[in-house]
């Protein structure tokens, strides 16, 4: 299970519910890969003004984004398609990191994917869970396993897959 502790900079995240969504997509995250302790995960609820400069700061990218994420230790897999190093639920590797997520590109992306609100940012905040664990989409053996994975958790969470088409 997940202790997610929101920090909502900008109030348009508190009016679409983000705790309840964050709740229920990390802790689907953390069920697929049988990850039974109670981690933690920091969520910065904030506008893409805010997303823009945390882009600039960490990834020079001067532009915002939907999600970022900054994981608490690295744990990418040795090997392009595989695995990374999952955390063991020791006390050391409870905290998974911190997630910043964007209201307007959020909401953006959702009416361009033709997908409500709520099921866009419970891939996203899928999405940012995974980077946490060390799984990421650089490569295309990566790519496809992040993808996946993210397939089957939403389908478990009766959304569609956001890679159709």
């Amino acid at each position: 299970m997940a202790q997610i502790e929101v920090l909502t900079e900008d109030t348009r995240w508190t009016d679409a519910g983000l705790p309840t969504l964050a709740e229920r997509a990390c802790n689907a995250a953390l069920a697929e890969l049988s990850l039974e302790a109670d981690y933690e995960i920091s969520l910065l609820a904030c506008s893409d003004a805010r997303v823009a400069e945390l882009n600039t700061e960490f990834r020079g990218k001067p532009t915002p984004t939907n999600v970022l994420s900054w994981p608490s230790e690295e744990r990418a897999a040795a090997l392009p398609g595989m695995i990374p190093q999952l955390p063991d639920g020791a006390p050391h590797e409870l905290e998974l990191g911190d997630i910043a997520i964007a209201f307007e590109t959020c909401v953006r992306e959702a009416e361009d994917g033709g997908t409500s609100f709520n099921d866009h940012v419970t891939h996203l905040l899928v999405h940012g869970t995974l980077h946490l664990l060390g799984f990421d989409h650089i490569n295309d053996p990566d790519a496809a396993l992040m993808e996946g994975l993210e397939t089957r958790i939403l389908a478990k969470l009766g959304i569609e897959d956001p890679y159709r088409g």
